[in-house]
């Protein structure tokens, strides 16, 4: 990847990160104006706006990483301008979208505990809509497709797979037969490589499609005010792992 791509995909995921940051700090002050408000009915719409604010950025986000893969899709593989642990944390190039189902159930099981605490030490709880109160329907509609990502992740994972295992066999191997010399470059190197990574590319591409598809469509199934907690607590986790990363990084006398 040439300097200047580099710094674009390096820039693009800075002000993603800048922008996390700003809607965390929206989610909060959202969340926070609704536990006080005397109305339910306007702040839910503003909350349901303000969540499909963050889902648009997340779309636009997308398109623009789409853009710049087609350049250098392996540079989003391992991306030197996330830490080490970010890395190993990677799966095509980003997280899993069941991740996020894993989230609601995390959330959910913490708000159950703190009511069960409140209710043990006759501490009276006022309903805001919160993920400890997710409704049996809810619940079931989380399940399927939690089901559903799963095999859809699987589907993918085996395709990253089938990609990797390409590199020990026909047409690459056929190649690397026929060079002169360990690390010779000519037409049929390039050719084949370029067509491995726009393979590449597309599987990229399915991820981020069911990346979205599964952000959106829990959204769908959580109240405003669900929705806007969820949102916050993501984005506080993947802040929070790139600090930690960065952390762990300095710790062990890499460049941060």
């Amino acid at each position: 990847m040439a300097s200047g791509d580099h710094e674009r995909s390096q820039c693009c995921f800075l002000k993603w990160m800048n922008l996390q940051k700003q809607e965390l700090t929206d989610l909060h002050q959202a969340l926070n104006l609704h536990a006080t408000a005397t109305t339910t009915t306007n702040n839910e719409n503003n909350l349901t706006q303000l969540a499909e604010k963050c889902i648009k950025h997340f779309q636009d986000y997308a398109v623009k990483r789409r853009q710049l893969a087609h350049v250098d899709v392996s540079a989003f593989f391992a991306p030197s301008w996330c830490t080490n642990w970010e890395n190993s944390l990677l799966w095509v190039a980003g997280c899993r979208p069941s991740q996020y189902i894993r989230l609601v159930y995390a959330l959910h099981g913490l708000e159950i505990e703190a009511q069960l605490i409140q209710f043990l030490e006759g501490i009276g709880h006022k309903s805001h809509g919160n993920l400890g109160e997710l409704s049996s329907k809810q619940i079931q509609q989380i399940n399927s497709l939690q089901a559903k990502t799963i095999r859809a992740e699987e589907k993918l994972t085996a395709k990253m797979a089938s990609l990797q295992e390409d590199l020990a066999d026909q047409p690459i191997l056929v190649i690397v037969n026929e060079l002169s010399q360990v690390g010779e470059m000519n037409g049929k190197v390039d050719r084949a490589l370029d067509k491995h990574e726009q393979e590449m590319v597309g599987v990229l591409e399915e991820a981020d499609r069911l990346r979205l598809s599964t952000l959106k469509e829990l959204i769908g199934i959580l109240t405003p005010t669900q929705a806007v907690e969820f949102l916050a607590a993501g984005k506080k986790l993947h802040l929070c792992v790139h600090e930690w990363g960065k952390s762990r990084d300095s710790k062990h006398g890499r460049k941060v």
